[in-house]
């Protein structure tokens, strides 16, 4: 590009060349003075922040060293099978919903006639309870056990087992009664 054409690009441009008033200066320090007042008001802010965020560091700190201290008691409420692996979590539902099955059937068959076997049944199955919750506690001492996760499955059986031998008699009494009214009634 020659002189010639560059003078003609800016030809039709206005530049102000114009020398600035008196006290120009003075007047734009005094605005950067007025700026800079004002990140010094966010550093009060800042200021402030950061004892609120230094208690609740704290409070996260003893938050967590207190559940250390408080955890164990509180899992001794959720130690069971369940809390020890998903295998074992399906196999105490695969129980719990057996026994549930078998004390439902044995409440439909409730009679004066099976009356004291059901009264007797609860009275195993509260026991085998009571056996269940020291078997949670051991658990938790024992730290996981295999010898005590043993011991809870047989528990499970042990009511599942009870339950089916009550029904079984149920059974067996509903046969001798209706045995006995075939033979009444010829």
């Amino acid at each position: 590009m020659k002189n010639n054409d560059f003078d003609e690009l800016f030809e039709g441009l206005n530049f102000d060349i114009e020398e600035p008033h008196s006290g120009h200066k003075e007047r734009f320090f005094k605005k950067l003075e007025k700026r800079s007042s004002v990140p010094q008001k966010k550093g009060k802010v800042r200021r402030l922040w950061a004892p609120v965020i230094g208690i609740a560091a704290s409070f996260l700190l003893a938050f967590f060293l207190l559940g250390e201290f408080i955890g164990p008691q509180s899992t001794t409420k959720n130690s069971d099978l369940a809390s020890i692996s998903p295998e074992m979590k399906q196999t105490q539902e695969f129980y719990t919903g057996m026994i549930t099955k078998e004390l439902n059937a044995i409440e439909a068959e409730k009679t004066p006639e099976t009356e004291a076997i059901i009264n007797d049944a609860m009275l195993q199955m509260e026991k085998l309870e009571k056996e269940y919750q020291d078997l949670r506690k051991d658990l938790v001492n024992s730290g996981q056990d295999n010898r005590v996760i043993h011991a809870m499955i047989q528990n499970f059986q042990q009511r599942i087992d009870l339950l089916n031998n009550v029904l079984t008699q149920i059974e067996n009494i509903k046969t001798l009664k209706n045995q006995n009214h075939e033979n009444n009634i010829i």
